[in-house]
């Protein structure tokens, strides 16, 4: 699998390891940025780049997932969101990252840098990656008035 990985400045410490952790355990990772310390950076630019990545993946049937950080993970996971295929779920504990896969088929997870430790950070991003989409139906027609809202303008009851 492959999995997008964006942040800004409050994220960059949590980002490095998530890298490492990630890689060690045999996923393909694509770091989006920063590259660098910058305590003014602007973040969109950072997350729309991961998440852009992981729709385009995705259409293309590749097996590709992202995770976007920031302090407290809120303007991130926004920025996901604003790209269409995105479904990006703010994760605070395990089962919100759980969740977000097995009943939203979040394909972006959201992350506060400063809300959690290393490990706890670390074994929420491990819940979302292994999460799996549940298919129930009752799930899929959700998404699936969500999606038809987002690529038509028009609310289904």
């Amino acid at each position: 699998m492959r999995v997008h990985i964006a942040t800004d400045h409050a994220g960059m410490e949590l980002s490095a390891h998530l890298v490492e952790h990630l890689k060690a355990k045999g996923y393909e990772v694509i770091d989006h940025g920063p590259a660098e310390y910058d305590a003014a950076d602007d973040y969109p630019g950072f997350c729309l780049k991961a998440a852009e990545a992981v729709a385009s993946e995705q259409a293309e049937g590749q097996d590709s997932l992202g995770i976007v950080l920031g302090g407290s993970g809120n303007g991130e996971q926004i920025a996901a969101n604003k790209v269409q295929g995105i479904r990006a779920a703010l994760a605070w504990n395990l089962d919100t990252a759980r969740l977000a896969r097995e009943h939203n088929n979040a394909n972006v997870v959201g992350l506060g840098g400063r809300q959690h430790s290393l490990e706890e950070a670390t074994a929420i991003v491990d819940a979302f990656l292994e999460g799996q989409w549940s298919n129930e139906e009752r799930h899929s027609r959700r998404i699936g008035k969500i999606t038809h809202y987002e690529n038509t303008g028009e609310i289904l009851d």
